[in-house]
């Protein structure tokens, strides 16, 4: 007679054995989810920086948080921090350091510098030397209008970087991001006042007497981050003085840039373009001395449209044509 009861090593499955089935598919369950985590932690870890925060939390922290200082208040500290804050999320009622608001933005890199000014731009506008836009120069403070209700109330601030260009945490794009001033009809009309901050040390800010549309330097089309932007295809930003960019009738922002030229496109290219049913545009601005001509194609009133006008443009007109915006 066989009287086992419990696991032998002689035998087949017995009542032991049984017991142990539960066990053994929960131990390949956790196995298996423990190959998972570790095949989706890289996928999930590029997923999270995509996921920008509300700009516009229910319950905003109002409290001030005020900037360590941790550079000497200087140009070059400044360049430092608007392209380690460039892309940074708008998120109202924030200062950083890692999102912000308009007045947050500027708040915080003023006073990491030590240079305590206003938290709201209202009140930033009333402090700091007065400019005229004609005298603006880098780190100077531009205050806008932006509520159609209130024509003369100051609702956002950007920093002024040169040569139209300026730095702002945008209500629109929700992010820190570069505009001009040149090539934004929506700015030009709501500047209203121009602020100073920095010490007027030359040993501490270098700066050049020309001013931007008069500069006989060479000035970059787009900063930094906008050139590779370009090279991706993606829009790029036209740079031209302001009187030549004011658009009477909205009829869109985006165009295809056929090139630039130093005078006059040739009439064959401006006969080709009118040839394949185009309509164009010629801007011109004064770069080294000499009058540059930017040759565009539109205007468009989505990117869609204009990639579209691009694909014919470049099969027919230029290989290397790409998307411009003016904004």
């Amino acid at each position: 007679m066989d009287t086992r009861q419990g696991t032998s090593t002689q035998g087949g499955t017995i009542k032991g054995c049984e017991n142990l089935a539960p066990i053994y598919i929960l131990s390949s369950i956790i196995k298996a989810m423990k190959y998972m985590l570790i095949l989706f932690t890289p996928l999930l870890l590029l997923l999270l920086p995509g996921c920008k925060p509300d700009p516009y939390p229910k319950n905003p922290r109002y409290e001030v948080k005020k900037p360590k200082v941790i550079y000497a208040p200087e140009k070059k500290n400044l360049e430092k921090m608007v392209k380690q804050l460039q892309g940074s999320p708008y998120v109202w009622a924030e200062e950083g350091p890692d999102k912000f608001d308009c007045s947050g933005l500027t708040y915080y890199m003023y006073g990491s510098m030590g240079i305590e000014i206003p938290r709201v731009a209202r009140e930033q506008a009333k402090v700091g030397k007065k400019i005229s836009p004609k005298d603006l120069r880098y780190g100077d403070l531009i205050f806008f209008a932006t509520d159609k209700r209130h024509p003369r109330k100051i609702t956002h601030v950007g920093m002024y970087l040169g040569d139209g260009w300026f730095t702002h945490a945008s209500t629109v794009k929700h992010e820190v991001i570069y505009s001009n001033l040149f090539t934004s009809p929506y700015y030009k009309k709501r500047l209203r006042v121009c602020r100073r901050y920095l010490p007027e040390k030359p040993t501490a800010i270098a700066m050049t007497e020309e001013k931007p549309w008069q500069t006989t330097q060479k000035i970059p089309a787009t900063p930094p981050s906008r050139a590779a932007a370009a090279s991706k295809g993606k829009a790029i930003v036209i740079q031209a003085p302001i009187q030549q960019i004011e658009q009477t009738h909205a009829t869109g922002n985006f165009y295809v840039q056929v090139g630039s030229f130093v005078g006059r496109p040739k009439s064959a290219l401006l006969y080709k373009i009118a040839r394949e049913g185009f309509s164009h545009k010629i801007i011109k601005f004064p770069r080294g001395g000499k009058t540059i001509n930017k040759l565009l194609i539109g205007p468009y009133k989505t990117r869609a449209d204009a990639l579209a006008a691009r694909q014919k443009v470049r099969a027919k007109i230029q290989k290397d044509a790409f998307i411009a915006e003016i904004r």
